[in-house]
């Protein structure tokens, strides 16, 4: 199931800035970081949730935003791709 993952946290602060290496780090734990605020994650349902809840705990609901775009298994057929930063294949080999 891949989903996409989008944010935006206020950086005011010591606290937002903080808050944004958090969520940053916790999606590079999960999927690939394909513009500066925007994650793909291909995983199961469960690692979603608790994804999910890991980065609502982080998050300051009065100054920050989280989008979850749940794109599927067939996410083929739904995203396209144009310009730089050569798109990958999440369920492609990976090399380390």
């Amino acid at each position: 199931m891949l989903m996409l993952i989008t944010y935006d946290v206020t950086t005011v602060d010591a606290a937002g800035k903080t808050r944004l290496r958090q969520i940053a780090k916790a999606c590079q734990n999960y999927g690939q970081r394909v513009q500066n605020s925007v994650f793909e994650i291909n995983t199961d349902y469960g690692t979603i949730l608790k994804l999910k809840s890991r980065l609502l705990q982080i998050m300051d609901q009065k100054k920050d935003s989280l989008r979850f775009y749940h794109l599927g298994n067939k996410w083929e057929m739904k995203v396209e791709h144009y310009g730089i930063k050569e798109s990958y294949n999440p369920e492609g080999a990976l090399i380390i």
